[in-house]
């Protein structure tokens, strides 16, 4: 019990050290990421949209109320010397200040030769901004001025909108970072001093406790323990580590103490590989323009098209310039219709809250949107098909009955601290199986473990001490092997009672999860760091097309290059292995109870670590699709209407779209497109 006390003494000031580390982490990693995140870029966009639209909205209330059409409409009288001068100025600042992020989206825009929605938004607000500023100096017509701002405020609320659902880019490399330990306890003879661990050198020896993390790659010099490497390799089981044995910084010690010799340190590090490749992957992931983008650059060669041929037309049909002009703005004015702004945000937002209410949260849009365009879905293994914890999947008895072989197995376990015990103790207290008392419990190295219960002797063997002792293990034993499974044996005396075969169990809901996205026509594949033998088990099991198995997380991100070339592709994993992948896919979708690596470097998290809700965001993604496609049609469908009796091809016929009437008919459209996003749900 001294020697328990003390190690766990010890792992409670491993625990409180690694605290310690990941805050240093923490403060050192927010340093950097003020200055270079793209988080932080999308969070000061987007409160720069809202700051700008509140400004703007309070300014357009005065503009409103001194425009003659809104006067006549209201059936008020607003007049006092130097009104529309008044009036000017308030639409001048509501034109530079809030129409400043429409100018920089425009040029940039134009240096990419991608004229979308900023070229729209611009080319329109300076068309009413520079007539109505010449009406107020002496050009006969009328006034743009509140067209001017309300477009400018319903563009500011659609991208702020926008904005706020796409926040949250990937912050992996940070939550990679703090994997790391930040400190070492470095040993010089006798002596162990504790050291930041980018001055451990190659060569140098470490003392890691129970408990804790190991700091860097290397090699065990002392000691023996079993090592959980699951968030790094993919492999289910903890990996027993002795004498001579190769360790990964990042895994964690779980039972005795080690003294390991540094072989590696920083960017040679198997994590710090990682990390480039994740980098690399998020850096080459391609953007594309979204369907109001697409919109946008159509509406904007129509509404300079229509414009100049309207201007020109009415010259030349003998019309005063004055009139000519008035018509061109309308044409351009009408043209980027209010709705627009908020036909993609809006469904996006309804989406967005829809499906964080149902535990799937989109963290980047396109790629939401990429997710109706599914071809194939690759799995990762451990804890996104299989819950992730080793356990009890098969118990055999001979001549008794399964729960006695679990009470005898469990009785003699309960002694041992070995993972193979632990789940087999799990077993029989899930089962509510009432344990035995034994005595002389004794472990015999690689051959089992052995106790006496009511005076009879039991063992708990391994297949070694069964082919030693030359008794068969049976058919079923073997073909539970066969699957990748871990078997033991109950034994008494020299008679076999039954086998338990221990494995990382699959998901009840991943078989449902699998069978509707293959009904979907989304072909299903496994991709995992765990043996063949157990993958195909699991794929066996679910009915997978595909398996990738023995991947370490470079070749995971290879593997998902493979199969983009034949399939839009979607990686589900929930891992630090998994973080490559998830990056290069062209939708990372992370398993919520997973790492916070794959969490932020995925597009999308289950919440639920419920497989059958990637069918749910595949279908959300193609419902919203709809959406936005109808949206669109609303917000622009109109222009075929608008732009024509807005130019005067009915003028003749006394039919003649005034700004009023194109007003009227933007906001009706408006009206329509946020009613259809709300039906979505």
């Amino acid at each position: 019990m001294k020697d328990g006390k003390h190690t766990m003494h010890e792992g409670h000031e491993g625990m409180s050290q690694e605290g310690d580390m990941v805050r240093k982490n923490e403060r050192g990693m927010h340093e950097m990421h003020a200055k270079h995140s793209t988080h932080d870029h999308h969070r000061h966009m987007m409160e720069d949209f809202k700051r700008r639209f509140y400004v703007s909205a309070i300014l357009t209330v005065p503009i409103l109320l001194l425009s003659p059409l809104i006067q006549s409409v209201l059936r008020i009288s607003i007049a006092f010397q130097g009104d529309k001068f008044v009036l000017f100025a308030l639409s001048s600042f509501v034109y530079f200040y809030g129409g400043y992020p429409f100018f920089r989206g425009f040029l940039d825009e134009m240096r990419k030769r991608l004229p979308g929605m900023m070229t729209l938004i611009a080319v329109a607000i300076t068309a009413a901004y520079v007539y109505s500023s010449a009406v107020v100096f002496g050009l006969e017509g009328k006034f743009f001025f509140w067209e001017l701002a309300t477009l400018i405020d319903i563009m500011l609320l659609g991208h702020y909108i926008e904005m706020k659902s796409v926040l949250g880019a990937s912050r992996a490399l940070e939550e990679l970072v703090k994997i790391m330990p930040s400190t070492a306890h470095l040993m010089k003879g006798d002596e162990i001093t504790e050291v930041p661990v980018e001055q451990l050198k190659k060569g140098d020896t470490v003392l890691v406790k129970p408990g804790e993390k190991i700091p860097v790659d290397g090699t065990v010099r002392e000691g023996e323990s079993y090592i959980d490497e699951s968030m790094l390799t993919g492999e289910s089981k903890p990996v027993l580590k002795k004498e001579g044995d190769e360790v990964i910084g990042g895994s964690i010690n779980m039972e005795g103490s080690l003294v390991v010799e540094v072989k590696r340190t920083g960017k040679e590090t198997y994590l710090s590989q990682i990390i480039e490749l994740v980098r690399q992957a998020q850096e080459s992931k391609s953007r594309t323009q979204d369907l109001a983008n697409r919109a946008a650059f159509y509406l904007t060669i129509i509404a300079l098209g229509v414009g100049t041929i309207t201007l020109a037309a009415w010259l030349t049909f003998g019309k005063e310039l004055a009139f000519a002009v008035e018509r061109a703005v309308t044409v351009m004015v009408i043209s980027c219709p209010h709705a627009l702004g908020l036909a993609v945000p809006l469904v996006v937002a309804v989406s967005t809250s829809l499906a964080a209410k149902n535990g799937l949260l989109i963290r980047d849009r396109q790629a939401f949107e990429r997710t109706k365009d599914l071809q194939a879905v690759v799995f990762d293994k451990t804890g996104t098909l299989t819950e992730g914890k080793f356990g009890v999947t098969d118990v055999i008895a001979y001549g008794s009955d399964e729960d006695d072989i679990l009470k005898i197995a469990a009785s003699i376990e309960v002694h041992s601290e070995h993972p193979i015990a632990r789940s087999i103790v799990e077993e029989a207290e899930k089962r509510n199986l009432k344990l035995e008392k034994v005595d002389d419990f004794k472990a015999v190295p690689g051959k089992g473990v052995e106790a006496i219960i009511n005076g009879e002797m039991f063992r708990i063997a391994s297949p070694g001490f069964l082919r030693e002792s030359g008794i068969d293990e049976g058919d079923e034993a073997r073909k539970l092997a066969e699957q990748g499974k871990t078997v033991v044996f109950l034994m008494k005396d020299s008679e076999l009672m039954g086998v338990i075969a221990l494995a990382d169990r699959v998901k009840p809901e991943s078989k449902e999860a699998v069978a509707n996205l293959k009904k979907m026509g989304i072909r299903c594949m496994m991709l995992t760091g765990d043996n063949k033998l157990v993958a195909k088990w699991v794929a066996e099991e679910l009915g997978l097309d595909e398996v990738f198995a023995e991947v370490l997380p470079h070749e995971k991100a290879e593997i998902i290059e493979k199969v983009q070339m034949d399939y839009i592709t979607a990686m589900v994993g929930d891992g630090i292995n998994d973080a490559p992948a998830l990056a290069k896919a062209d939708v990372g979708i992370a398993i919520g109870a997973g790492t916070d690596v794959a969490i932020e470097t995925a597009d999308i998290i289950l919440v639920r670590s419920d497989p059958r809700d990637v069918v749910e965001i595949v279908e959300l993604s193609r419902k919203t699709y709809r959406k936005m496609i109808q949206n669109l049609i609303w917000a622009t469908g109109y222009n075929s209407l608008a732009i024509p009796l807005a130019a005067g091809v009915a003028y003749s016929l006394g039919i003649l779209l005034t700004p009023a009437m194109g007003a009227a008919l933007m906001s009706l459209s408006t009206v329509i497109v946020a009613i259809n996003a709300r039906l979505l749900k």
